[in-house]
């Protein structure tokens, strides 16, 4: 009986530990993000009106339906998700580099796709990066 109960017991704790650990690993306090260096020295070319305007019309046609109208992670196919979205207009994310935000939006990881074949130009990719930092 006593060797069943401490069976179970590990059982238990082992079970626990295995969803707390796959539920942190998508989240970004869980598991930083690892951008390498080559995007982390990376400076965005200026923002104007116009790149912010056209990042605006490129994040509603590939960003908006997850992080919303906003920026704040909840748009249509974000409850289905299992990440935890932090939003655009968080501390968190503003105090982010450039070469940073970059590589999250276009590299991405986990349940956060690759956007390079969809989103093909660097122009387009900054104007993207621009307008999300107005968020």
């Amino acid at each position: 009986m006593k060797v069943k109960l401490i069976a179970l017991a590990f059982s238990m704790i082992f079970g626990l530990a295995l969803i707390i650990s796959m539920t942190s690993a998508n989240l970004p306090e869980g598991n930083a993000w690892k951008t390498p260096d080559k995007y982390m020295k990376m400076k965005a070319p200026k923002s104007t009106p116009e790149s912010v305007a056209k990042g605006k019309e490129l994040y509603a046609k590939s960003c908006k339906s997850c992080h919303g109208v906003t920026g704040k992670g909840d748009g249509t196919k974000a409850a289905g998700l299992k990440t935890k979205m932090v939003p655009f207009s968080d501390k968190s994310f503003k105090s982010v580099v450039d070469g940073d935000k970059y590589y999250r939006s276009f590299i991405g990881r986990d349940e956060m796709p690759n956007f390079e074949k969809k989103v093909t130009t660097e122009e387009d990719r900054w104007a993207i990066v621009h307008y999300i930092s107005t968020l």
